[in-house]
């Protein structure tokens, strides 16, 4: 899983829209296009100082009424001055500046352009009851500097007017602005979500694919260990056997190894190819309700003595997971009698059909003392795993002593009709 793509020209967009390398900054950094915008706000604020300030100390002023005195052109001037100094700074502190500076649009023509820009990054930034607040704020000092400083070419209530008019119109660009930023912002945080709820997906898939693995080599490895275990405790208390018996014994020991061995190498191979994205590996044949037989022979030729009663109405019929379910619960049945109840005999009862469901029965006597080579050592999961599948299927699963004193594990397995 690839995380989002970056941008190819991060540089192009405003810092607040390119993903920060360190998530913990408060502040985003500023792009090669931020810093564009703000050279280019400034060269245009520092040419109206300029030109306000030519015009005032014209002897017609085209914009203004004339000053008094010339060095309040000056002091306008320089209001300017800092004022475009300042836009550097707006995008740290945009409402603190606009708080500051607001009382010079009561009078400071110089300052007009660097102070709009610094209200358009308030709407920018900062929420729609601050931006309209600031808005209202702009109506009055808008209102005041018409009278102090009227227009000679126009009346007071144009001059106003079209303040009220050029106000509304930089809000409206400002929100609009805005509204995109965030509507961009939250579409990746949607992405990012959908990502992180992906790889979540992914993650808990991989878990459970685990845990199926870990289920199926327990079974398979605990009845094949439990195989070599019985033939070769006849092998250590039957130093005495014929020839063809001992030979007999010792291949079976060698087949059950190397089939454990090579499903342990299966199941490694698997785990190994966890990062892999190749999903079309096969998987070895499952077993199914015709193998039971065969299950049931490598108990028999281990020395257990098994009784089986099958009355399974078109085994052939029975669905793929239906069986490899069945096969496993008999196969950790037979497991548990060799490991617990060495040279008890074992019932096993299979019955059932489509509609009816299929019932799974393992039973052997209560193990009375210890066997002379001891019980085989086991993870104690097998029974655990076996209720996990149980429940998967939507079955019922019961286990320990019956009436009689005996020991059974039961299951019922629906079976569609």
């Amino acid at each position: 899983m690839t995380s989002l793509a970056v941008p190819e020209h991060p540089w192009l967009l405003p810092g607040e829209l390119v993903v920060p390398a360190d998530r913990g900054r408060t502040r985003p950094r500023r792009t090669t296009r931020d810093w564009i915008v703000d050279s280019i706000a400034f060269l245009v604020s520092l040419i109206w100082v300029l030109f306000a300030t030519a015009d005032v100390l014209s002897p017609d002023p085209a914009m203004t009424t004339a000053l008094p005195h010339d060095w309040m052109a000056g002091v306008d001037a320089l209001i300017g001055l800092v004022c475009c100094g300042l836009l550097w700074l707006r995008r740290r502190w945009p409402l603190g500046l606009v708080v500051a500076t607001t009382p010079l649009t009561l009078f400071s023509m110089a300052a007009a352009i660097p102070l709009l820009i610094l209200y358009f990054t308030v709407v920018v930034h900062r929420r729609t009851a601050i931006a309209i607040a600031v808005t209202g704020a702009g109506l009055v000092t808008n209102m005041v500097f018409s009278w102090l400083r009227p227009d000679p070419n126009m009346p007071y209530w144009a001059t106003t007017s079209w303040g009220v008019v050029l106000s509304f119109a930089v809000l409206a660009w400002g929100m609009f602005v805005r509204a995109r930023r965030q509507l961009i912002v939250s579409l990746r945080e949607r992405a990012e979500r959908a990502e992180a709820e992906q790889q979540l997906r992914v993650t808990q898939a991989r878990h459970l694919e685990r845990t199926r693995i870990a289920r199926e080599m327990h079974d398979v490895l605990a009845h094949r260990i439990s195989l070599l275990s019985l033939h070769a405790g006849a092998l250590e208390f039957r130093p005495d056997a014929p020839a063809d018996e001992v030979a007999r014994a010792a291949g079976v020991i060698r087949g059950s190894a190397h089939a454990a061995l090579q499903d342990l190498r299966e199941v490694i191979g698997v785990l190994r190819a966890e990062g892999d994205d190749d999903g079309d590996a096969p998987e070895p044949p499952q077993p199914t309700l015709a193998d039971l037989p065969a299950l049931i022979a490598e108990s028999r030729a281990a020395g257990v003595r098994v009784n089986v009663t099958d009355s399974v109405v078109t085994p052939g019929e029975a669905p793929a997971a239906l069986g490899r379910a069945a096969y496993r619960i008999v196969q950790e049945g037979l497991t548990n009698a060799r490991k617990h109840a060495a040279g008890a005999a074992v019932t096993v009862d299979v019955a059932g059909g489509p509609g009816a469901g299929l019932t799974v029965a393992i039973g052997n006597r209560w193990p009375v003392g210890t066997p002379a080579g001891g019980t085989l050592p086991g993870a104690g999961t097998g029974l655990v795993g076996i209720s996990e599948r149980v429940t998967l299927a939507g079955g019922r699963l019961a286990y320990g002593r019956d009436d009689g004193g005996d020991y059974r594990l039961a299951a019922w397995l629906p079976w569609p009709a």
